[in-house]
């Protein structure tokens, strides 16, 4: 009771932020707008040596709600002043009426390339119109979004993208009006021929991983249907084909390959295809909660939810795109926070299994939100926020484990009852049976080894273990030393951990833990490092290809992080800060993982020492102090 009443409450607090997070935002994003920015610089300077160029910086908007000023009333105003920069540099605006105008002035000082290519990073824009205005008032005029067949596009990319010229010292100003029933996401990159075609090779690559995954799943659930013809398995198909296309049209590659010549379809796809997926991810929880037996009233709210979700999609063929997508997009939130309700109740009924649905399926249902967030301009385009969606593999490995357990148990009943036949089919039927047990147990035996490679998971943060770690670094060694690399580790240890338990309990603590689990994470992902839980509140990072100066710099940053945003639990805002060791292992002299974990361990004992909330290294020789990194 103790393990559920904290997955209830976690799982509370979750879905009220979800219902929450919409209404605080919306009250920020204005405040936001009003308070004075400081206006952009007026040119973007393209030497011989830029490559793509992200124009969020230099780019003034004017919000036109009526749709009616045109490019020249558009010049007179950007001429005036009139333009205001980006709200804190953020080009994303959430759902709005009428149209956007966007302006900034480029020179070019590169002969040598005049041809550039301008790139909106969001696919889903209706109309783009594009006025390019040279040094001589010349004006040029361009069109594009997906309102036009695919074939208009200067380039076959799934972003709209514009082909400019650019003659070398004059300067040009770009007016683009961006209108669309459309999220009002307007991310606008430069690009020359090559930085383009190594963003595009960049995008499909990580597309084609992406969907290779979900294509496995798909054959690995297909053929567990196959083979035990359970209907969750099925809805869980549905749902992996239907998420499939969701990111295939969000994307902007639904229009690309599929329905090139129908601008009509591609908006109608955003609403149908975020209706399907919800529509498999309703009948899979229904399914697999056995809802139906366990929580009647939750199992009507769900039909509820998957009718709605199909009227939805059929009302989605005639209704506006600026009333169907937004509307699909919240029920988005409402559709998460209530599987995550029905999970919890039905895991309070004694339902073991509902357990490993919220274990699989919370951090997919997480990074759903992520997307209808982003949509709404709740929450900033980042990396995470776009490719949040991590589908765990976990799941299936559970579900089979499960699935697996409950056949053994009907063959092991069965055999009991064939030890009361016949003795002359006793033993016929008991070689048959005992060949089947055999292949279940090989099974299971094959999905428990697959369970204990997860165990290898620490389970409150989500980071490895130190086992893990040990085994990992020494790899790391192995590969320095092969390619003549540094190598540096970290030791973290939370300060005044205790009194966080004593003062507030050990459930807040739990939290601190995995809020700064989350942020030591965050930091560390540029650089590829090797992060894991090493026990309590420390934490060890191996940083591959970092030597001393740049992992104290790392360290330093890690520091300022965890000390510039108090973890929020309960309500309550906690300051959590950390100190830090850092240590550069000596591959030429052999060093081992034991060694340099050693020599890490007495830094941060002098971080310690020092007052904590810094980063400390043992010096080379190990005489004089330990340097002294200043940290504000």
């Amino acid at each position: 009771m103790r393990r559920f009443g904290a997955a209830a409450r976690f799982w509370i607090l979750l879905v009220a932020s979800a219902w929450l997070t919409p209404s605080v935002v919306a009250v920020a994003v204005p405040l936001q707008a009003a308070t004075h920015q400081v206006a952009p610089p007026v040119t973007v300077e393209l030497q011989p040596d830029t490559g793509s160029v992200g124009l969020s910086p230099y780019v003034s908007f004017h919000h036109d709600p009526d749709g009616e000023l045109r490019v020249a009333g558009a010049r007179r105003l950007a001429a005036s002043g009139g333009f205001e920069p980006l709200p804190q540099g953020n080009p994303a605006f959430g759902f709005q009426p009428g149209a956007f105008w966007f302006h900034v002035r480029v020179v070019n000082h590169d002969p040598g390339e005049q041809k550039r290519f301008l790139v909106q990073d969001y696919p889903l824009s209706d109309r783009l119109d594009l006025y390019v205005v040279g040094a001589d008032g010349q004006v040029r005029h361009a069109a594009g979004g997906d309102n036009l067949p695919f074939a208009r596009r200067a380039v076959e990319y799934h972003m709209p993208s514009f082909e400019l010229l650019l003659p070398a010292g004059e300067p040009v100003d770009l007016l683009l009006r961006v209108r669309s029933q459309s999220s009002m996401q307007v991310p606008l990159v430069l690009h020359t021929p090559a930085s383009l075609a190594e963003a595009m090779h960049d995008a499909q690559w990580g597309i084609g991983l992406y969907y290779g995954i979900l294509l496995a799943l798909f054959v690995y659930n297909l053929v567990l249907w196959l083979m035990l013809r359970d209907a969750s398995y099925l809805w869980y198909l549905l749902h992996i084909i239907a998420f499939g296309l969701v990111l295939f049209t969000l994307n902007g590659l639904g229009f690309q390959y599929l329905w090139p010549d129908s601008p009509w379809f591609a908006d109608r796809a955003v609403p149908l295809s975020i209706c399907l997926a919800q529509v498999g991810m309703q009948q899979f929880a229904r399914h697999f909660l056995e809802l139906h037996e366990r929580w009647r009233f939750g199992d009507r709210v769900g039909l509820a939810m998957i009718g709605f979700f199909v009227l939805l999609a059929i009302a989605s063929l005639q209704l506006p795109y600026r009333i169907s997508t937004p509307l699909a997009s919240a029920a988005v939130f409402v559709s998460i926070a209530w599987i995550a309700i029905e999970s919890i109740v039905v895991m309070s009924r004694g339902y073991k299994p509902a357990r490993l649905f919220l274990l699989a399926w919370s951090m997919f249902l997480l990074g759903t939100a992520m997307i209808a967030a982003v949509a709404f301009g709740l929450l900033p385009k980042t990396f995470v926020t776009i490719y949040g969606v991590q589908i765990g593999s976990a799941l299936e490995m559970l579900l089979l484990s499960v699935a697996l357990g409950y056949r053994y148990a009907a063959l092991r009943n069965e055999n009991e009852r064939i030890v009361h036949r016949a003795k002359a089919e006793l033993e016929r039927q008991v070689e048959e049976r005992t060949t089947e047990l055999r292949n279940a147990l090989a099974q299971l035996g094959d999905a428990h080894a697959r369970l204990r490679e997860s165990s290898r998971r620490d389970g409150l943060t989500g980071l490895h273990t130190r086992a893990h770690f040990r085994e990992g670094f020494g790899q790391l060694i192995a590969r320095a030393r092969a390619n003549g690399r540094p190598l540096s580790l970290l030791m973290i240890d939370l300060d005044h951990f205790k009194q966080i338990n004593d003062c507030h309990g050990h459930l807040v603590g739990d939290d601190c833990l995995r809020w700064a689990a989350h942020v030591v994470g965050q930091a560390l992902r540029p650089h590829e490092a090797l992060l894991a839980r090493f026990g309590g509140e420390e934490f060890v990072v191996g940083l591959p290809d970092l030597g001393r100066t740049a992992a104290t710099a790392v360290a330093a940053e890690l520091v300022r992080q965890l000390r510039a945003s108090p973890c929020e639990s309960g309500g309550r805002s906690i300051a959590v800060t950390a100190s830090i060791g850092v240590h550069e292992l000596d591959l030429l002299g052999g060093e081992d993982t034991d060694a340099a974990l050693q020599c890490a361990d007495e830094a941060l004992y002098q971080a310690k020492a020092d007052g904590r909330d810094c980063v400390r290294w043992l010096p080379e020789d190990a005489v004089p102090p330990p340097r002294t990194l200043a940290l504000g």
